[in-house]
């Protein structure tokens, strides 16, 4: 059975139960205080509370950011607040404590230091207004914790409750609480009452005059200033109960009689004739003898305000204000012969108020000396303060007790060793006939803890910021306030403070002008060795005020110091670091914002020293933080602005690197204080930077954390003194800005941004965009006659809406007047009034509502007010019943559809029709179910019988869209025209494929910006056509200026071998496009039906074989592509010239396909060369692929064609599946561009025009067949394909580092993890490719497996290449050979089709599985590892060794035994796995691997070889013998 173990879970348990609110104070938020553990582990398990409805919430907070102010709101909106801290946060918290006494807020204090507890953190604070209780052991932890909540509840007053968690450490363990003891002794109607009642209008800063008080009858009142919403006199709903009935015998006869007489709440009807008086301490101990009457009856366990044990004729006593049981245990272990043998010890249980007459009555009179031992560090004051408070009491003892005697101690660190000889010291100074006062017993030095104590450090993310740093200013950089500086004798905590920091640069500052004096004064001396020194001492002494020239200098004065060996220049030397210019910075965090810690802050900015402050904000933006404003976190940008004498920026290192540099480079050169202020939000300190990325993009994009900088004497020069550098700014930078004259001048230089500045964004936008759009809707159908029917609907592909607006359309064929909305758009307060109601939701995730569902389901699924009663509804739901094949993953099919059936009609919503169910695998998909269930409702509705129905225009297809756009043009141009919004129409979306660009939104940002009102963050992504994937140096820097100019500053290399770019918005889109095109480079049928970018292999080694085959490959790319015009009159021609304007929309112009045709090709339609023993292209995977044969001198000859491979899939649809190519034959190389051509004409003309997802050039090969399909080919050839030629792959992966080739050239191919180009704070790869880009002069070969090779670099070049790629990190391929191997789609957050993360996670898990493989020795061995965000295939998982596509969110479907050289398909082994199953399936099959793997055997042969896996000899067999059967029905 569970037992509590250790006093902190005992208080935990109780104040979870106890509390709405638990404010867990941590170190860190990913560090642990003795408390939060349990704490966290009770809210994980959604454990209930006693005290409200729900559950408890627990907020965890650091301990340095001010964390009693988060109590306030809470306490004010009625809640029961209750605070597990360390008492270090006691002193600096002082000005709250004295206002949250009046709350009924509980705070249980752990002693700190653990090894030795310093208890003048609570006599520093005792005159604040708490109750103080004091438990000692594990028992009295839990009871007196029950003890100070009842308290707290009954008494309306502030309880803290501390305790030294060392002291019961040896205590064995006890059972948990009794709950129902717990419940009647909180008195839970009390409780009720304080939940009720709420206070509104008031301010930190000013008192607001809560006072709690009793009237004559025992009844806490609270008394408030008038303009708060309690009235004055109106009594405090937190009434004491009286009940003392089950009083202990051991308790006075004198109180147990006061405590009955009191009325209790039943006879209560009235106080305000009563007379009101502050809460006294004699109420105080009455409430708490009757709460301890309690627990004595249920448990025998007795408590007093003041515990005395020992003899009861005992004539020495010890009173302990401090760690007890070390003493307890050494006078227990007393001979006889000791002084100390029959002692008495006293402790205070109530420390505050302090009850000088009980502790008297506690006193047996037999006792004469009382050695009081004070454990407190701080000594302030000649006497104790609980010595003190006893002398005190003494002025109310009778005259017979007047002869006792009491010597303070001050009590000091004691070993258990020595306890015999500190008793001994104590009772000899006690009975000496003159005492010393004020005797130190143990040591004052404190020992090194023998328990674990959190020691303050940078947390891992921050290191981002530090990295940036070291990194601009190397040496020059000087950190005041490092925390691993050498500051002997100074704790962290103290060497954190800006005001540490600060003083440290002043003292930096001064000792500098002091060298400065030496430096000058050696210049003119005579003791140097040599004569060089003191010229270039002068030197450096001129061209102090150039900071380049005077670090320039400085390194020539110390080398010549450092060779002239006298005593001068080693004194001179042993400061050398003052030789140079520093970048002197303090580093805060968001602490620095709080009152506590801002001043200084102020001191800096107050001084005009040049003092740079970089302050790292780590709080992540929600909707609490936005919300509570009683925390006063300071705008610490907008409180420097306002100073106006200091540079101020506000950056975010995930959101735009290249904006952080800007703006420590600006304030580093900035005379005067700078204030950098850094967003890195996290929830714990060891949070994944994708959780950060993911946080930052949401904060910068609603403007919770605008990006600017601003420099107040750039007016001087003419320039604008702020400057903007992310879209959107909050209210009250705005507001700053109109107060300063700069928002106009804003708007005049970034009219762009003016909507956005002058707009207020929030819920209520959001409320009043449903309300308008329903009023409009209803509005509109007052003139038409019939029942009305509102279909509400959640989507999450498309399908529930298309089916959703179809029911609608054809409901108001049938005479009903009907209303089709998403549920998210509805306002729900209408519900109820509606008629009838259909909904119809599919299923996303693991059975979770759509995005555009999920608002509507949160706010009916716990609401029990709202009445359905007058309603008829039915529900259609989609999903897939095989899509989770897990038998006890079952409930997830349809379950939105499913949870909304059920709650409306408990309700009381009356069906109009039972629930349809829409299943993809039946024979139509989930058309089959909507068949049967749609008549049910027209029958239901009473409108089945119509007649004369309108026939049903078919659905807009594809097809449809091409054949009307009039060769690609569409309404491209006017969308883009269109500023309204930042996307284009759906038909145009899927025109702008061809042109190379793909709209897409921030799938990160998409729920925040809905609540705010927004629509979703709108970009497109731009995908360049490069033939061969070779770019010259020049093209990658103007590549790498687009990516920076109109992008998200990262660039993607594809598996396509191009360029990929993310984050352009509409208005940048044409920029872009054209920027494109002068780099002589173009994006048209990069995307689309067409023939999209040809893929040739890198092949380092053979650079004039590579160079025959790249030719092909451009040969064959310029022969294919399409011949509109539409793509430069749209995105090249200049639409500003009135002569060059061109009509793009209509049937104005009339183009020409002479190879497509107006509709162009069923599907995309992919082409790739591979150069034997390299698959580096993976040429079985597409449409064509082409493998390159050469002659015996080395010259391409020709190629065997394969055709029909194709790697999109649709989850569960057993009809889709991916494909190898087949063999055609061979054919020669100058006519290979026109066997393509024929290829793609058969698959035009073939090919499924109906339905895409069969669309593709393996399905029609498929359906005809190898040898039919390849007689239509050969009949357009009007020749046969020869035998094909010999070959033999070796590897499809990339060859990194260096490599020669046959003309004497070096290659270097670098690592791009997942093809992903970025400057990070570890890694400046971007940077470093840019300056490579500018003096390299050879090619940029992009691979197919996403990584870039360096190529054709000449031997005179080569030293300074190696030297640069070494400054940036460049040259590092020292990583395992899982990683190399690995590969990745973008997925979340652009792609519209992801359902998993893929990019961003696949690195995190071959971390998590790079310590097995160096445990087994694998760390060098290739597996190819590959994983897609869906089952479209972009990255090629089908054909990896080990290939993870996702399903849901943090779900995968696992496959095993691809070809190493990528020549086959691997099966599925295991569907819809989290990371703890996939490392739980991988670690061991790495071992067998080890261990039992043959020579050369490839991992993808091996567990196919030991039988985990079937091999995939077909595309067709593709779902055929997988390892994990998906089971049928539903449970």
């Amino acid at each position: 059975m569970a037992r509590i173990k250790t006093v902190a879970e005992a208080v935990a348990r109780i104040a979870y139960v106890a509390s709405d609110v638990v404010l867990s104070v941590q170190p860190a938020l990913g560090v642990d205080s003795e408390f939060s553990a349990h704490l966290h582990r009770f809210a994980a398990n959604k454990a209930p509370g006693l005290v409200g409805k729900g559950i408890p919430e627990v907020q965890a907070i650091k301990h340095n950011v001010d964390p009693l102010l988060s109590a306030f709101q809470p306490l004010r909106s009625g809640k029961l607040v209750s605070v597990t801290a360390p008492s270090s946060i006691l002193i600096s918290s002082i000005p709250h404590l004295y206002k949250l006494a009046q709350y009924p807020i509980v705070i249980h204090v752990a002693l700190h230091p653990l090894y030795r507890p310093d208890y003048s953190e609570i006599t520093s604070i005792r005159q604040s207004g708490f109750v103080f209780l004091q438990s000692e052991t594990l028992q009295e932890g839990l009871d007196i914790a029950l003890s100070a909540h009842a308290l707290a509840i009954k008494s309306g007053k502030g309880v803290i409750h501390f305790f030294d968690p060392g002291n019961s450490r040896d205590n064995d363990s006890i059972a948990l609480e009794d709950r129902r003891l717990v419940r009647s002794v909180l008195d839970l109607e009390a409780a009720r009452l304080h939940q009720s009642t709420t206070i509104g209008g008031s301010t930190l800063y000013v008192d607001d005059g809560k006072q709690v008080r009793v009237t004559d009858t025992g009844f806490p009142t609270l008394r408030a200033q008038p303009y708060t919403s309690i009235q004055k006199d109106t009594p405090i709903q937190s009434l004491v109960k009286g009940a003392k009935e089950d009083v202990s015998s051991s308790a006075s006869s004198a109180r147990a009689s006061s405590a009955d007489s009191r009325a209790t709440l039943s006879s209560a009807t009235s106080i305000n004739s009563t007379t009101t008086r502050p809460i006294s301490s004699d109420d105080i101990l009455d409430i708490l003898e009757g709460i301890w009457s309690q627990i004595s009856s249920a448990t025998g366990r007795i408590y007093k305000a003041f515990e005395y044990t020992g003899p009861s004729n005992a004539e020495s006593a010890l009173f302990i204000f401090g760690s007890t049981a070390i003493f307890v245990d050494g006078i227990q272990a007393a001979t006889p012969s000791d002084e100390y043998a029959q002692c008495g010890i006293i402790t205070a249980r109530i420390y505050r108020p302090w009850l000088g007459a009980q502790l008297l009555e506690a006193i047996p009179q037999s006792v004469k000396r009382i050695a009081v031992l004070e454990q407190i560090r701080r000594k302030t004051t000649k006497w104790g303060p609980v010595f003190l408070d006893i002398l005190q009491s003494l002025k109310t003892e009778s005259s017979a007790g007047a002869t006792r005697v009491f010597v303070g101690h001050q009590l000091g660190f004691i070993e258990p060793s020595t306890v015999r000889q500190a008793l001994r010291g104590v009772f000899q100074n006690l009975r000496s006939p003159n005492p010393i006062q004020n005797l130190e017993v143990g040591s004052h030095q404190q020992p090194q803890p023998p328990l674990a104590e959190y020691v303050l450090e940078q947390p891992r993310l921050e290191s981002a910021y530090m990295k940036i740093l070291d990194q601009l200013f190397g040496e020059r950089l000087y950190i005041a306030n490092r925390l691993d500086a050498a500051d002997a004798g100074i704790p962290r905590t103290l060497a954190a403070t800006p005001e540490y920091g600060f003083g440290a640069l002043l003292a930096r500052i001064d000792r500098k002008k002091r060298f400065i004096s030496e430096v000058q004064a050696a210049a003119r001396s005579k003791d140097f060795t040599t004569s060089a020194p003191q010229s270039w001492l002068s030197k450096w002494v001129l061209g102090l005020e150039n900071s380049k020239d005077s670090n320039n200098l400085a390194k020539e004065a110390i080398a010549r110091l450092s060779t002239d060996g006298s005593r001068l220049a080693s004194q001179l030397l042993s400061s050398k670091s003052l030789f140079f210019k520093e970048s002197q910075w303090l580093i805060g965090s968001e602490a620095w914002a709080y009152d506590l810690g801002n001043s200084g802050i102020h001191h800096v900015l107050a001084s005009d020293k040049n003092v740079n402050m970089l302050i790292i904000d780590s709080q992540s933006w929600s909707e609490r933080a936005a919300t509570d404003s009683t925390r006063r976190k300071k705008d610490i940008g907008l409180y420097a602005m306002n100073f106006g004498n200091a540079y101020v920026a506000s950056v975010a290192v995930y959101s735009s690197y290249t904006q952080v540099l800007e703006a420590m480079i600006e304030a580093d050169k900035f005379e005067g204080p700078s204030v950098v202020v850094a967003y890195l939000p996290y929830n714990k300190e060891n949070d994944s930077p994708l959780t950060v990325l993911q946080e930052t993009k949401k904060a910068v994009d609603l403007g919770y954390w605008p990006l600017y900088r601003w420099n107040p004497y750039n007016e001087d020069g003419g320039e604008p003194n702020f400057s903007l550098d992310s879209e959107r700014v909050k209210q009250e930078l705005e507001e700053f800005l109109r107060r300063d004259n700069h928002l106009t001048q804003l708007m005049k230089r970034h009219p762009e941004f003016s909507a956005n500045l002058a707009g207020s964004y929030g819920t209520e936008l959001r409320t009043l965009q449903k309300r308008k759009a329903k009023d409009a809707y209803d509005k509109m159908l007052e003139s038409l006659y019939g029942a009305p029917m509102t279909i509400l609907f959640a989507s999450d592909n498309g399908n529930a809406e298309s089916l959703a607006k179809r029911l609608g359309n054809r409901g108001r064929a049938r005479g009903l007047k009907t209303l089709v909305m998403a549920m998210d758009d509805y306002p729900l307060e209408d519900l109820s009034d509606e008629e009838n109601v259909v909904l119809m939701s599919s299923t996303a995730g693991q059975g979770e509502f759509p995005q555009n569902g999920r608002s509507f389901w949160d706010a009916i699924k716990d609401n029990a007010n709202l009445d359905l009663s007058s309603i008829k509804f039915s529900v259609f739901a989609l999903g897939d019943s095989h899509y989770w094949p897990r038998k006890e993953d079952k409930i997830f099919y349809n379950k939105p559809g499913k949870d909304l059936d059920a709650r409306i009609a408990f309700l009381g919503g009356k069906r109009l029709a039972d629930i349809g169910l829409g299943d993809d695998q039946d024979p139509d998909g989930y058309q089959t179910g909507y068949a049967e269930w749609e008549p049910k409702l027209w029958q239901a509705l009473g409108v089945d019988k119509v007649a004369g129905l309108p026939e049903e225009p078919a659905p807009i297809t594809n097809e449809d869209i091409k054949i009307e756009s009039n060769y690609l043009r569409g309404t491209i141009a006017e969308g883009l025209e269109d500023t309204s919004t930042g996307a284009i129409s759906a038909s145009d979306q899927q025109l702008t494929k061809f042109h190379g660009t793909y709209m897409q939104d921030d799938r990160d940002l998409r729920d925040d910006r809905k609540v705010q009102g927004l629509e979703p963050a709108y970009s497109f992504m731009i995908r360049c056509r490069l033939d061969g994937g070779v770019a010259t140096p020049s093209q990658w820097l103007q590549m790498d200026s687009i990516s920076s100019s109109y992008g998200n500053e990262t660039m993607k290399l594809t598996t396509r071998q191009t360029f990929q770019f993310h984050g352009v918005i509409k208005t940048n889109l044409r920029k872009a496009m054209r920027s494109i095109n002068k780099a002589l480079m173009t994006t048209i049928a990069a995307c689309g039906d067409v023939n999209r970018n040809v893929m040739c292999s890198t092949l380092p080694t053979k650079s004039a074989f590579h160079r025959e085959v790249h030719q092909i490959a451009g040969k064959i790319s310029n022969h294919l592509l399409p011949s509109t015009t539409a793509y430069h009159e749209i995105w090249l021609k200049d639409n500003d010239d009135p002569e060059k304007k061109t009509q793009v929309a209509g049937n104005a112009i009339v183009d020409h396909e002479p190879l497509y045709g107006p509709t162009y090709l069923p599907r995309k339609f992919k082409i790739t060369i591979a150069i034997p023993p390299h698959n580096d292209t993976d040429v079985y995977a597409h449409d064509i692929g082409l493998i390159a044969i050469k002659n015996k001198m080395d010259h391409l000859e020709g190629f065997n064609v394969l055709a029909g491979g194709g790697m999109g899939v649709t989850h569960n649809n057993k009809k889709t599946y991916p494909r190898t190519g087949s063999m055609m034959g061979y054919i020669s190389a100058e006519k290979v561009h026109i066997v393509c051509e024929k290829i793609m004409l058969v698959q035009r003309d073939n090919g499924d025009r109906k339905n895409r997802k069969h669309a593709r050039l393996k399905y029609t090969i498929d359906d005809m067949g190898v040898d039919v399909f390849r007689g239509k080919v050969e009949a357009l050839l009007a020749y046969k394909f020869e035998e094909p030629r010999a070959f033999e792959f070796k590897s499809n992966i990339d060859t990194f580092g260096w490599q020669k080739d046959e003309l004497g050239l070096s290659h270097f191919t670098f690592f791009i993890e997942n093809g992903r180009v970025e400057d990070t704070a570890d890694f400046p790869m971007k940077t470093g490719l840019r300056e490579l880009a500018k003096v390299h002069k050879g090619e940029f070969r992009l691979t197919g497996n996403q990584h870039l090779c360096l190529s054709n670099v000449h031997d005179d070049d080569l030293e300074s290449i190696k030297s640069m790629m070494k400054k940036y990190k460049l040259d590092n391929v020292q990583f395992s050979g899982l990683r190399l191997s690995s590969s990745a789609c973008v997925a979340f957050p652009t792609c519209g089709l992801a359902m998993a993360e893929s990019e961003r996670y696949l690195p995190e898990l071959i971390t998590k599985l790079e310590t097995c493989l160096e445990e087994n020795g694998l760390r060098q061995d290739s597996i190819v590892m590959r994983m897609t965000g869906c089952p479209n295939g972009c990255a090629r998982p089908w054909l990896a060794e080990v290939g993870f596509v996702g399903k849901a969110y943090k779900a995968y479907n696992m496959y095993l035994g691809g070809g190493y050289h990528g020549q086959r398909l691997n099966k599925l082994y295991r569907s819809s796995i989290g990371e703890e199953e996939i490392l739980h399936i991988m670690k061991p099959l790495l071992k067998r691997y080890a261990l039992e793997r043959q020579d050369g055997e490839r991992f993808g042969d091996f567990v196919i070889r030991i039988g985990v896996i079937k091999p995939t000899t077909e595309g067709k067999t593709f779902h055929d013998d997988v390892a994990e059967i998906e089971s049928d029905g539903e449970t």
